[in-house]
């Protein structure tokens, strides 16, 4: 009889831990050829093998994985999360906004402080821009421990590198990432907005939790926060589906992100649906898909048909025929802003969290996302997908070749402009 291994103790370090070094064969994107040779693909027992190898982090069993598609479901997920809290509460927006979102969540982060509670919040200075100090000094009066990462003064060097991270957790057990900042253009009932912008957010209970409040203190501590101690991870017997919490700053993790993604679309056998909003991409990705559309994967780009950074939307655009030329499928999200980042590939693997598929999220940004193997949570990825095709408009090869010449224009200039965006 075989004995079962116990799971070990972890440390409260991020990984990739600081100086990871990927081997040649694991890197973007020649890992694409280790994918492409499981038998299985996805399904393949090596493939989460292959992917604890690149990120040097354990998947660790998530419970109770509920996905939003919807902001004023997610909000009224996490300020439940905020209320039930008894021990600790960590959250990290690039934008935290002086609006009736963020002023109902700063009024919970108040409330948990009065009953005992332990409270940090940490938000990007740059995204964060527009809030104003008093709401900042507001929260501080209640006793919620504030940071800003990276201010113009007196970080004036650093402005290039910014925390983009979405992350709330909860005593260290319940955790929620994935695209929404905090503010009401999501929507929030009452006074739902008609034309909320449409983006994904994930809540996840178990291990994942404690390895986002690693990734918070990270940034926290960078932000000039006072450290606070998080003891390793005690061994576990529990259910739940496997979860990479793929996680990147400069100088940690953004070649085994680039490498994560890479693996995923080369071990498809079905299909890759890839809902985006700031798609400004490397030639590599381009050959990625291109790659996959041309043995066969159904391979769909479902990409902003309006957007707030309209640059970057143009910069994409560039890319549409060399991926259209090389069979991949792209549609435009009609119904409003799209900003949700998030992948799934043949009703297993779903990606959800902060990256974009730009430069900025792959060499400056502060990122977190949750790789989650699993059906159920595939088929709900999915489905969302199905729905959202159904207020897009598919671009055909035809059609845009016959496009303007002022935005034909417009888009081989933002194209060349790709690695500042």
């Amino acid at each position: 009889m075989s004995r079962r291994r116990t799971p070990r103790r972890l440390r409260a370090i991020p990984r990739p831990i600081v100086g990871h070094v990927l081997p040649p064969e694991l890197r973007a994107p020649r890992v694409a050829d280790v994918a492409r040779a499981l038998p299985r693909g996805v399904l393949d027992p090596a493939f989460e093998i292959l992917l604890r190898r690149i990120d040097g982090a354990p998947l660790l069993p998530g419970s109770a994985i509920e996905t939003y598609f919807r902001g004023h479901e997610a909000f009224a997920a996490m300020r439940a999360a905020i209320a039930a809290a008894r021990t600790e509460i960590l959250l990290e927006s690039y934008i935290f906004k002086d609006d009736a979102v963020g002023r109902a969540l700063a009024d919970d982060l108040a409330a948990a402080v009065r009953r005992g509670v332990p409270v940090r919040v940490l938000a990007d200075a740059f995204g964060s821009s527009a809030t104003r100090k008093e709401f900042w000094a507001g929260l501080t009066e209640q006793g919620v421990e504030v940071r800003l990462f990276h201010p113009l003064f007196p970080k004036l060097w650093n402005q290039g590198y910014r925390d983009h991270r979405k992350i709330l957790v909860a005593d260290r057990t319940v955790a929620f990432t994935g695209g929404m900042n905090i503010g009401e253009e999501y929507g929030a009932p009452p006074d739902a907005v008609v034309d909320a912008w449409r983006d994904s957010h994930v809540r996840v209970v178990g291990p994942p939790a404690w390895e986002m409040a690693v990734v918070f203190a990270e940034g926290w501590e960078r932000a000039g926060g006072t450290p606070f101690a998080i003891p390793p991870l005690e061994p576990f017997d529990e259910p739940g589906a496997p979860v990479l919490v793929l996680d990147s700053r400069p100088g940690r993790g953004h070649e085994e992100s680039a490498a994560v993604l890479a693996a995923i679309i080369a071990a498809a056998r079905r299909y890759v649906w890839i809902t985006n909003s700031y798609f400004a991409p490397k030639s590599a990705l381009i050959q990625l898909l291109g790659d996959a559309a041309a043995r066969g994967v159904d391979v769909r780009l479902l990409l902003p048909g309006t957007s707030d950074v309209p640059i970057v939307r143009h910069a994409g655009h560039g890319f549409y025929a060399g991926l259209l030329r090389r069979g991949v499928a792209i549609f435009e999200y009609q119904a409003s802003i799209l900003h949700a980042k998030s992948v799934v590939v043949d009703d297993y693997v779903s990606v959800v969290g902060s990256t974009n598929m730009d430069y900025r999220s792959f060499h400056w940004n502060a990122e977190c996302n949750l790789v989650v193997l699993s059906h159920e949570v595939a088929a709900r990825m999915r489905d969302s997908f199905t729905s959202d095709l159904e207020r897009s408009r598919a671009i055909a090869a035809a059609s845009w070749r016959a496009r303007p010449l002022l935005h034909r224009f417009g888009d081989a200039l933002a194209r060349c402009l790709t690695p500042l965006l």
